[in-house]
């Protein structure tokens, strides 16, 4: 089953809304009440609620609990992934306190850094330990995921430092455009892009 981006974007979405649906007690939703919320055509909500093999009934809608359901089971939500935090600056500590990453099935074992005054603090029950460390708990631990919190000036040399290590995916925060070999998969987390096409109206 292939999955784009996009389907991939509006599939967490939904779960979101269907989440909290399920706190409120509401056992059935339409596609229309979910488009109207995203802003988007019902008919996109039925399509990708199909794609999941589900279709709707006619004056009742979608169960709640089965559509969360088939979205947590396509997108993997039940096969947890490990994945390090590097950089224990502000974001990287926002990110490490997030809780609701469990949900996903994302699981942040741990931090790295190299500022003497962060190592061995514990943040969210998570350590931060001194990247020297880095490689061997990788390895350790299995870890094939790492988020790149670090400013921008030592990105790359990061990004290699972590490549070397044994990681394979890297959730890239930072504004630098990664220079890495192909077999290693990077997404960049473009938040000052998506804060100037959101805004570009104002």
């Amino acid at each position: 089953m292939i999955l784009s981006a996009k389907l991939i974007s509006r599939l967490t979405l939904y779960h979101s809304i269907l989440t909290g649906l399920e706190e409120e007690g509401i056992d059935t939703v339409s596609s229309p009440q979910i488009a109207e919320l995203l802003k988007i055509d019902d008919s996109q909500v039925r399509k990708d609620i199909k794609f999941l093999g589900k279709s709707g009934k006619t004056k009742v809608g979608y169960r709640v609990t089965e559509v969360r359901k088939l979205i947590e089971k396509t997108l993997g939500f039940e096969k947890t992934k490990d994945a390090f935090v590097v950089g224990a600056g502000n974001l990287g500590l926002a990110l490490a306190k997030y809780d609701d990453f469990k949900y996903y099935g994302f699981n942040i074992l741990a931090l790295f850094d190299n500022d003497p005054i962060k190592i061995d603090i514990t943040v969210n029950g998570k350590q931060v330990f001194h990247i020297a460390k880095l490689p061997d708990l990788t390895r350790r631990l299995n870890v094939e995921i790492a988020i790149l919190t670090v400013p921008k000036n030592f990105a790359q040399d990061t990004a290699d430092y972590l490549v070397a290590s044994g990681i394979k995916y890297i959730w890239n925060f930072t504004p630098t455009v990664l220079k890495l070999p192909d077999n290693v998969q990077v997404w960049n987390e473009n938040l000052i892009g998506n804060f100037l096409q959101f805004t570009k109206d104002i």
